[in-house]
C-alpha cells in the first residue's frame, strides 16, 4: 500500500460501504500497540504502523480528552475563578461550566458560603475525637482603660464575600484578618474599664470590634465579610484571681447593704412623714381649741366687767354664788342643825383615807398623761432623726 493510498479516504469510494464499528476499533488497538510496543498486527506490515494514518487517531483522541478536561461543575456554595496563564479571567456560578484545559487556563474554586473561625487569645485541638482549649497568652493579655490586666478570649466568625478580591488582592487573607481582629480587640478592651468588660459590657464590645475589625478588612480589599464576633471569656489574670474575687464579694456586699438601707428608708420615711402630718394637725387643732377657749373666756370677762360697773354689789353676790355653787357641788356636804345640842360624830379616818384614795387617782392620771407626753415628745425626736 502506498502513502497516496493511505491518505486516501476509505470511505470515499461509492461502491465501499463503511466498515463495521468493531473493525475499526480493532485496527485502531492494533496500531496503537504497533507504534508503541513494536508489535506487528498479523496481515499489517510495519512501514504501515508508522504512517500519518495512525498519528492522526491518536492526536485525534488526545485532543479529545484534552478538550473535555477542560469541563467542571461548580457546586452552589462555590464560586469558580478562572486563571489564563496565571491572570484573572472570569468567575463563574454554580453550574456545569467550561474552560480551556491546562495549562492555558486553571480553575480555582472558593467556598464563599463556609463560616470560618479565627480564634484569638486560645485554640481549641481536636485529638483522637476528643477537644482541646488551651489558652495563648501572648494575644489574650490585655490593659484596659483603668491600667489593669485582663484575659479576653474572642472568637471572629468570618466567610469570603468576593473570591476574586480573596485569591489576588492579599497574600494571606485569613492572617490577615487575625491581625485586624487582634488589633481591633486591643484598641476596644483599652478604651474600656475592666468593670465595664465584666459586666454590662460584652455585647457592646464585641460590635464594636466587629464594626473596627470590618472597616479596616474593606479599606485592605480583602474579600473577607466577618458575620459574628462572640467574647469566649473574660477574667483577670491568675495571679490576681483570688484578689479579684475578695474585691468582687465586697462590691456585691457593698450593693446588697445599699439595697437593705434603702428598703429600711422607703419604709421608715412614709411612716415618718404620716406621723408628723398627724402631729401637726394635732397640734393646729389644740392651737385653734385654745384660742377659740380664750377668746370665749376674754369675751365672757368683759361682759362680766360691763354688768359689775352697773351694779357692783349684785355681781359680786352672784358671782359669790355661782362661784360657791360650782365648789359644793364636787364636796361632801353634811347638814346640821345649829339649834340642836346632839353631838356630831366626825368619821375622821374614812375621810383621810378618801383623801389619800383621791390623790393616788389623781397622781396616776397625771403619770399617764406625762407618760402620754413624753410618747409624743419620743415621737417627734424620732421623726426628726428618721428626716
Amino acid at each position: 500500500m502506498t502513502r497516496n493510498d493511505n491518505n486516501k479516504n476509505p470511505w470515499s469510494d461509492g461502491n465501499q460501504t463503511p466498515p463495521e464499528l468493531e473493525e475499526v476499533i480493532k485496527n485502531f488497538k492494533n496500531k496503537f500497540d504497533s507504534f508503541f510496543n513494536g508489535k506487528k498486527s498479523s496481515g499489517v506490515a510495519t512501514s504501515e504502523t508508522l504512517s500519518s494514518g495512525g498519528f492522526k487517531y491518536i492526536l485525534i483522541l488526545v485532543l479529545l480528552v484534552w478538550l473535555l478536561s477542560g469541563i467542571y461543575i461548580i457546586d452552589p456554595a462555590e464560586k469558580g475563578i478562572v486563571l489564563r496563564f496565571g491572570a484573572f479571567q472570569e468567575e463563574t456560578s454554580q453550574g456545569p461550566h467550561w474552560h480551556i484545559p491546562y495549562p492555558i487556563e486553571t480553575l480555582n474554586r472558593v467556598n464563599v458560603e463556609q463560616i470560618r473561625t479565627a480564634e484569638i487569645g486560645y485554640r481549641n485541638v481536636v485529638n483522637s475525637n476528643r477537644r482541646f482549649s488551651g489558652n495563648v497568652s501572648s494575644e489574650s493579655l490585655m490593659l484596659t482603660k483603668d491600667e489593669n490586666m485582663i484575659e479576653a478570649k474572642f472568637a471572629v466568625q468570618y466567610k469570603i464575600n468576593d473570591a476574586q478580591a480573596y485569591l489576588f488582592n492579599v497574600v494571606n487573607p485569613d492572617t490577615t484578618l487575625r491581625h485586624v481582629s487582634e488589633s481591633a480587640i486591643r484598641q476596644i478592651v483599652g478604651q474600656n474599664t475592666m468593670d465595664y468588660i465584666l459586666t454590662d459590657g460584652r455585647v457592646s464590645i464585641a460590635d464594636n470590634i466587629k464594626e473596627k475589625s470590618q472597616s479596616l478588612l474593606d479599606k485592605y480589599r480583602t474579600g473577607l465579610l466577618i458575620t459574628t464576633v462572640n467574647m469566649q471569656d473574660a477574667q483577670p489574670p491568675e495571679q490576681v484571681q483570688s484578689a479579684f474575687s475578695d474585691a468582687v464579694k465586697a462590691r456585691e456586699d457593698k450593693q446588697r447593704l445599699i439595697n437593705e438601707a434603702q428598703t429600711y428608708a422607703n419604709d421608715i420615711l412614709p411612716k415618718s412623714r404620716g406621723k408628723a402630718v398627724r402631729v401637726l394637725e394635732e397640734s393646729k387643732a389644740y392651737k385653734s381649741k385654745v384660742v377659740s377657749k380664750s377668746e370665749g373666756e376674754a369675751s365672757r370677762f368683759k361682759q362680766i366687767l360691763a354688768e359689775y360697773e352697773k351694779a357692783p354689789k349684785v355681781t359680786k353676790e352672784r358671782l359669790y354664788r355661782e362661784t360657791m355653787e360650782n365648789v359644793l357641788v364636787s364636796t361632801s356636804k353634811v347638814m346640821v342643825d345649829s339649834k340642836a345640842n346632839s353631838m356630831m360624830y366626825l368619821p375622821i379616818d374614812k375621810l383621810i383615807n378618801a383623801r389619800q384614795t383621791n390623790g393616788q387617782v389623781i397622781t396616776q392620771e397625771s403619770s399617764t398623761q406625762q407618760n402620754n407626753q413624753g410618747g409624743n415628745v419620743r415621737d417627734i425626736f424620732r421623726n426628726r432623726g428618721g428626716r
